[in-house]
């Protein structure tokens, strides 16, 4: 059975010893639940003393961004062997701020879903619209574009989780209203069915991302096509994300 997944990306937030603090702390006030996965993407730094933690609880650990190739020449930059071995099993690729601050192109992002995939962990692929784009009526066209240049001549689709965050909603306190991120999921459900099949788009885990915070969380997992969320600013709080992560659908 599908479960849902709540995501947790740290960003460029907190030191290895503040790191080991709040998993612990998050390990310890954690419930059960038979329904949702929990991911935590911590920097680099931290992705070890962090994996040490959480080894026996249900709590998966994730990298925010990795290199398309497995060694090399290539200073500062982390391979997917590297991230493997610490026992990550998600990596986001093609955040917004990877795009937009770092000039990241689909054609990069395409090689770093391709290469996570091969290596045996699963690619979260970000896709979303600026602001213009969505007051201009492109949302679908960007999303489609972008999933499309992402996944061309990627096989191992069973592998992936989509994560459609508008840019305009991150980190600026506007969300997309439930219905406008359900119609976005509905119209990326629909366009994985075209390119691959049925099955795998009812399959497919697709977050939403943008703003997410406990005020919105149990509004926004209502919504049928929304099978989780990946947060920002509101999982670096112990309270918060916990609120999060124990969403009511009801």
């Amino acid at each position: 059975m599908k479960k849902n997944l709540i995501a947790g990306n740290w960003k460029m937030y907190k030191t290895p010893s503040e790191s080991i603090s709040f998993v612990s702390s998050l390990i310890k006030n954690l419930k059960n639940y038979d329904d949702r996965d929990v991911l935590i993407c911590p920097p680099f730094t931290s992705l070890f003393p962090v994996s040490q933690i959480i080894k026996d609880s249900y709590v998966k650990l994730g990298a925010q961004n990795v290199y398309f190739e497995n060694e090399g020449a290539y200073t500062g930059e982390i391979s997917p062997l590297m991230l493997k071995d610490v026992g990550v099993e998600y990596v986001i690729c093609g955040h917004s701020e990877r795009r937009n601050i770092f000039k990241e192109t689909d054609e990069v992002i395409n090689k770093k879903v391709k290469k996570v995939a091969e290596i045996g962990m699963k690619p979260i692929l970000c896709v979303g619209e600026k602001l213009e784009e969505r007051e201009n009526g492109e949302t679908f066209e960007v999303v489609e574009n972008q999933i499309k240049k992402c996944l061309e001549g990627f096989k191992d689709i069973e592998k992936l989780v989509i994560a459609y965050e508008p840019v305009w909603a991150i980190g600026t306190g506007k969300t997309a209203l439930p219905e406008q991120a359900e119609e976005v999921h509905v119209f990326i459900r629909e366009l994985i069915s075209k390119l691959y099949n049925f099955e795998i788009a009812e399959n497919l885990i697709i977050l939403y991302g943008g703003s997410v915070k406990p005020e919105n969380i149990d509004s926004l997992m209502r919504e049928k096509n929304i099978d989780g969320v990946l947060v920002g600013g509101a999982c670096l709080k112990i309270e918060s994300f916990l609120r999060i992560i124990d969403y009511q659908k009801i």
